[in-house]
């Protein structure tokens, strides 16, 4: 197979005692993160992928682990058990009350819900609904001192007709159910400037009510810091954070969290197209007044000293690549609808196979449920393993590897009547699949398998994605033109892999995949697919 030894895709440990931002560079987006003794834990939007809610773990901030999902599937099944982009879930918060975890969630089209676990690595309860209706997003409860709670949320206008205001409510303590109609407490159209003002998240500190809440949308918005001295209000409110002359567009929406040791730290988002959105560190410090600053004087820091404290996790990310070693995929795997049984069997040391289920999306990736995917580990990687396809009699029956959002390209394996062909194949926004190479004809045994082929894509900063094959153990090469990969509705683009029939022509034909690696590529390195310095 391709490679060589495996460099990390991504590392923000510098290894000195610093940082580098960002200290997730994918798409982990709308970021909520709570401490629980030493441990932090980290909860981030999934929209319509299953499983949903992620959930990741750290002891330092800045070295982060998948820890596993709270949302087995979505929820109804008749809906999400085909690709519904853009709905599902969006900005969730995620708090520890009362001895247990705690994640309030919405569902753009039907409402608030409410999941819960002793154990963040263990089951969570189903999802109750907690407030029902269109256009109720980004919720977060707030557990006051004298025992009472309350939930503050926006509103989104594709759903509600209005957005860029804040509505609060009374709730009952055990979150399952409001106590009042809510009243709004934060009017973004009668503050200058304010557009898309969203995504709150709820504390109380020192005598006061703080609502830390983004404005002024995904890709050039700004963070703001709302606080009273009375639960409803009046607010006043303070931009605590902005690009100003750094290159981090958009540095908003996410959390703030306490070390163990006293120090304070704010977690945000900034977004980068098919990357999706990444997830920055800053120091947040107190000032005497009562307002937090955060970054450098509330612009982003480049690098910072890492958070000190007493027992910091291993150098490491978020798991990217697979060597497939158990009976299933890792936790970095979702699949773009509610999964169905035998889409995929994984057998210790075989490596993966994938069912090539029948599909009536007239072979549009973008709209095909049995896509398996997982996020851009970063900005420049390789992703690379190897496929044969069986049964292959089924004309029409076809896998891959791709990288998919708005528009996809993909290269792979197809059954046709002339024999299985090795094909890279792109779609632009609204259109269909065409041939971005020619096809090359791959030999077949005497069982209708073909010879294995190795696949796979070197990804750059601005998107380029440059495909690239060896059929039988050649060497690789190029194959096709470079593709510039675009974010799909609402995330990143999804780099995955997929088999898959025309419909009505069920039968036994599956991929069958090796290791999926996927590793780093240095700005200097010169790829092996070109011969030429592609930094």
């Amino acid at each position: 197979m391709i490679p060589t030894a495996r460099t990390p895709a991504w590392a923000a440990d510098n290894g000195d005692g610093t940082y580098r931002n960002p200290v997730l560079h994918a798409d982990w987006s709308d970021p909520d993160v709570v401490r629980a003794g030493r441990d932090f834990y980290l909860v981030a939007s999934s929209f319509h992928r299953a499983p949903g809610l992620p959930l990741l773990h750290s002891r330092d901030l800045v070295n982060w682990s998948i820890l596993g999902h709270a949302l087995p599937s979505l929820e109804p099944d008749d809906v999400f058990g085909t690709p519904q982009p853009g709905c599902g879930v969006w900005a969730p918060a995620l708090r520890h009350h009362d001895d247990r975890f705690w994640i309030f969630y919405p569902d753009p089209d039907r409402g608030i819900f409410v999941t819960t676990a002793r154990d963040p690595a263990g089951e969570w309860s189903r999802p109750s609904l907690l407030k029902g209706g269109r256009g109720l997003i980004d919720p977060c409860p707030l557990w006051d001192e004298d025992g009472s709670a309350y939930l503050v949320h926006a509103w989104a206008k594709s759903r509600a007709g209005f957005n860029n205001r804040l509505t609060c409510h009374r709730m009952s303590s055990d979150a399952t159910e409001l106590l009042d109609e809510g009243r709004t407490v934060i009017d973004g159209d009668s503050l200058p400037g304010y557009r898309t003002l969203e995504g709150p998240k709820f504390y109380r500190r020192d005598g006061w009510y703080y609502i830390f809440a983004p404005a002024g949308g995904v890709a050039d918005g700004w963070q703001s810091v709302f606080r009273s001295r009375e639960v409803f209000g009046p607010y006043e409110e303070r931009v605590v954070l902005a690009q100003g002359d750094t290159p981090v567009n958009g540095p908003h929406q996410g959390a703030w969290v306490t070390t163990a040791e006293g120090q304070d730290w704010f977690l945000h988002f900034q977004d980068k197209g098919p990357f999706g959105r990444v997830v920055h560190l800053q120091p947040l410090r107190w000032q005497p007044d009562g307002w937090p600053v955060i970054g450098a004087s509330g612009a982003p820091v480049p690098s910072h000293a890492k958070p000190a404290v007493a027992s910091p996790s291993a150098p490491g990310a978020p798991a990217d690549g697979d060597d497939f070693a158990g009976t299933g995929v890792g936790p970095q795997w979702s699949w773009a609808a509610n999964p169905r049984p035998g889409w995929l069997s994984v057998r210790p040391g075989e490596g993966p196979e994938l069912k090539c289920a029948a599909s009536d999306v007239d072979g549009d990736l973008r709209r095909l449920p049995n896509l398996l995917g997982q996020r851009l580990p970063s900005d420049r990687f390789r992703a690379a393993t190897t496929m044969r396809l069986t049964g292959a009699d089924t004309i029409g029956a076809r896998a891959g590897l791709a990288v998919v959002g708005r528009t996809y390209a993909w290269i792979g394996l197809v059954s046709t009547v002339d024999g299985v062909h090795l094909v890279h194949r792109t779609a632009m926004a609204g259109e269909a699949e065409r041939e971005a190479a020619p096809p090359v004809l791959v030999p077949v045994d005497a069982d209708g398998t073909s010879v294995t082929v190795a696949v796979g894509v070197d990804v750059d900063p601005d998107g380029r994605c440059g495909f690239f094959a060896a059929i039988d153990g050649a060497a690789p090469r190029p194959f096709g033109e470079p593709f510039t990969s675009t974010a799909g509705h609402w995330v990143g683009a999804t780099l995955g892999v997929f088999a898959t029939a025309p419909t009505g022509r069920e039968t036994a034909a599956t991929a069958r995949m090796s290791a999926f690696e996927v590793t780093g590529r240095s700005p200097q390195r010169t790829d092996a697919t070109r011969g030429t310095d592609r930094g």
